[in-house]
């Protein structure tokens, strides 16, 4: 918020400090009275001095008119700075506010406008981050989809059974994404469906390990600059015991793991290791994962940023060679997932590296 605003919001027509400000009604009312209370002393006056009652009239009027103008500016001023800020609004500008430094009606419409501009604020920056999440999202299931398919165009691998079902499998995995997009309106209302169900916690992460060597070096290959170009980074599963199962859903935890892979491979530094554990939670069907790399770590007074939405970190040299930046939504994208599951996700300590660790319920839980 702008400088000069109220520190603590009101509502409207509530008094300041517990006292009733005086209305614009009553500050007319009581200019009348004003006037004709000059205008009765003059008169008085002039009686008991004797002196022209046209000089009488004409120092009344001049009163009268020097009060009124300036009741009138208290009343128009605001009124432009008002009209000023509504203006820049409607072009687009959600950061002016108007000054709450009023104690009445008008005062009362100047809060009103800045809570109206907040909310525009609000949702113009949710279209932005949903554009975002929409390009953050798509990219992997598009370059996978890519890889397989210029493999098969350049004749490196054989359109056999098992590379088309690869590709199908990203094409499936596009069209989900296609349809979360679709719950993203609902998201804030805590309505996105989740469709549980129990799985195989090894063959699971082996299949999303698998996809992120393959999508990294699709990219290395085609020289994008998508989140990571990193082939140098070893990907390591660790589940125990083996026949782990899990109760939740895949998709989402899918975005969940990949997205803290990526994350965790951009900074990992040459030849790096990321490993990528699961555990029984202490629920029936719960899951405790971990993702732990080998990077410079985050420091602890991050902890509590590192999950919010464009937030890439304080860190000098945070990303290792043949990364950018990225997005700063993959944690804020996981946090979501997470959340949608009544699960837990935070930075842990670590003697080395960062260390991410979800924590989901399983049967428990209450689908969202």
């Amino acid at each position: 918020m702008s400088e000069g605003r109220s520190a603590a919001r009101r509502s409207p027509g509530e008094p300041w400090g517990g006292v009733r400000p005086f209305s614009i009604k009553t500050k007319l009312g009581a200019l009348v009275v004003i006037s004709v209370l000059i205008t009765t002393g003059l008169s008085m006056i002039a009686v008991h001095t004797k002196t022209e009652l046209r000089f009488i009239t004409v120092f009344s009027m001049i009163a009268t008119l020097l009060i009124t103008q300036f009741v009138a500016h208290s009343l128009t001023a605001p009124l432009d700075e008002m009209n000023t800020v509504a203006r820049s609004i409607s072009h687009g500008d959600y950061t002016r506010r108007v000054q709450e430094n009023r104690w009445d009606e008008l005062g009362d419409l100047a809060q009103t406008i800045n809570m109206m501009a907040d909310e525009l604020e609000a949702q113009d920056r949710q279209r932005k981050e949903l554009v975002a999440n929409v390009s953050h999202e798509l990219r992997t299931p598009i370059a996978g989809l890519r890889a397989v398919l210029e493999n098969v165009v350049d004749g490196i691998a054989e359109a056999d059974p098992e590379t088309m079902r690869t590709a199908l499998k990203q094409t499936e995995r596009l069209g989900r994404l296609v349809e979360t997009l679709l719950d993203l309106s609902r998201l804030d209302n805590g309505v996105v469906p989740l469709r549980k169900r129990r799985f195989e916690v090894w063959p699971y992460l082996s299949g999303v390990l698998k996809e992120a060597n393959m999508v990294a070096s699709a990219r290395a290959t085609m020289g994008s600059g998508g989140s990571h170009t990193r082939t140098d980074v070893h990907l390591h599963l660790d589940v125990s015991p083996p026949e782990l199962t899990a109760h939740a859903d895949p998709e989402r935890i899918h975005q969940v793991v990949a997205n803290l892979i990526d994350n965790a491979v951009k900074h990992s530094p040459p030849h790096g290791r990321v490993t990528v554990k699961a555990r029984r939670g202490p629920l029936p069907e719960s899951l405790a994962l971990e993702v732990l790399d080998e990077g410079p770590g985050i420091p602890r007074s991050e902890w509590h940023r590192v999950f919010e939405r464009f937030n890439r970190g304080a860190v000098r040299r945070p990303h290792g060679p043949g990364s950018d930046g990225g997005t700063g939504l993959g944690l804020a994208i996981a946090r979501w997932a997470v959340d949608l599951h009544g699960g837990r996700i935070g930075v842990a300590e670590s003697e080395r590296g960062c260390r991410i660790l979800i924590t989901l319920p399983g049967e428990t839980s209450v689908p969202s």
